[in-house]
């Protein structure tokens, strides 16, 4: 059984303890921390307080397999690696196991994909270095498999894998099928949710909506993928959706039906 985990996404606002207590709601062993200004963890968050917390989760028995970072590679900026090099060092901090990152929004300057390959390619090392991995994930600017496996494989680092988002290359019309044969051989980290329609990407309950959540279970189980899932529940964006406690037991359903 893969390793469950929710995002911190799911539960705005919400303290350590309050986090602890909704893992412990169900079989959730992983927490994917979101890395944000008004979050519990956040880019400019100080060493002893980060210590506090990695301490706090691994009594309660709870990894981090992922520090969800909002840094852009393919941003036209001079510091994209700077703000690699502190969230790498941030998640090594915390225990983490990735630093997920993005390509970056609509509207970057011609040159995205140059720039992506450059600036993992500049953070690959540190990354190494400090045993955490960084995974691009299928979202925005790369939202495809396809996509985020062209800049990988100019990567090419060990350093370096893949976050599948579960909707984005649905909605973009690249099948579980097509996107685990093209992400396969990087695939770090899942996330896994449901919404409305390809059009309407408003939360719904897993299972209760249009996803082929079990197209994508089974494209993982092919792959003999045993890392973690992780329910990505966007209620910071969503705020009329349903609590994370209420959501959780779908999510598991989903997955013991797999």
């Amino acid at each position: 059984m893969n390793p469950r985990a929710f995002s911190t996404l799911g539960c705005p606002g919400a303290g350590l303890d309050e986090v602890v207590r909704l893992a412990r709601t169900g079989p959730c062993t992983g927490i994917e921390l979101r890395c944000s200004d008004d979050q519990l963890v956040h880019p400019e968050l100080d060493s002893d307080e980060a210590d506090r917390i990695a301490g706090a989760l691994r009594r309660a028995g709870l990894a981090v397999p992922v520090l969800a970072s909002y840094v852009q590679v393919a941003a036209d900026g001079p510091d994209v690696v700077e703000q690699l090099a502190r969230h790498i060092a941030l998640a090594a901090r915390l225990g983490a196991g990735q630093v997920r990152v993005f390509g970056g929004g609509a509207g970057l300057p011609k040159g995205r994909w140059e720039r992506a390959v450059r600036h993992l390619a500049a953070a690959a090392p540190l990354a190494a270095a400090a045993g955490v991995g960084i995974a691009l994930e299928t979202h925005d600017e790369f939202l495809t498999g396809a996509e985020v496996a062209e800049v990988l494989e100019a990567v090419d680092s060990p350093a370096v894998g893949a976050v599948w988002d579960a909707v984005n290359p649905w909605r973009a019309g690249e099948s579980p099928e097509r996107t685990a044969d093209l992400l396969g051989p990087w695939l770090r980290h899942v996330q896994l949710k449901d919404v409305a329609s390809p059009t309407d990407l408003r939360p719904v309950l897993p299972g209760r909506g249009v996803l082929p959540l079990g197209d994508v279970l089974g494209q993982l189980r092919r792959l003999g993928y045993d890392g973690w899932i992780s329910l990505e529940w966007e209620r910071t964006w969503y705020p009329e959706a349903a609590p994370l406690a209420e959501v959780l037991p779908a999510f598991h359903r989903v997955l013991d039906a797999a």
